[in-house]
């Protein structure tokens, strides 16, 4: 499932009151990572399947070759199994990040701290879908 015109908010459990860059676990960037680093470095560049993709090819270490020759197998293969949207990210779940996606469903990261992240929140024009990150835990 992709959105548009969406702002998904940092999950109500969330741990931290600010965005936090997440950090890889024994040198292996984590997916968590990969969607940081994809989307910070490129706002409003990726939709969900381009980043789903590309954070797949990455932790795959699928090389330019295999890519350029099996690329449109390999995302189609990808993009035909079921999987999470972000809203189960650890971006809005644990590392305080809200996600917009625009009018294209592209999408930009927003520390929860921001003024930018209050405004989405905030939806003075009513235009934009708010839903929150799924909660880490199961209690209320």
């Amino acid at each position: 499932m992709s959105y548009v015109d969406t702002f998904i908010t940092v999950a109500p459990d969330c741990p931290v009151s600010f965005g936090v860059v997440p950090a890889g676990r024994g040198g292996v960037k984590t997916t968590a990572v990969l969607e940081y680093e994809l989307l910070s470095e490129r706002p409003y560049f990726y939709t969900e399947d381009d980043l789903l993709y590309e954070v797949h090819v990455r932790r795959k270490g699928i090389p330019d070759d295999v890519l350029a020759a099996e690329g449109a197998r390999i995302r189609d293969e990808l993009l035909r199994k079921p999987h999470a949207c972000l809203r189960a990210s650890p971006l809005p779940k644990k590392y305080g990040w809200g996600l917009h996606y625009d009018a294209e469903g592209k999408i930009a990261l927003y520390g929860m701290e921001t003024d930018a992240y209050r405004e989405f929140v905030r939806n003075a024009d009513g235009k934009l879908k708010l839903i929150p990150a799924m909660r880490s835990s199961r209690g209320g």
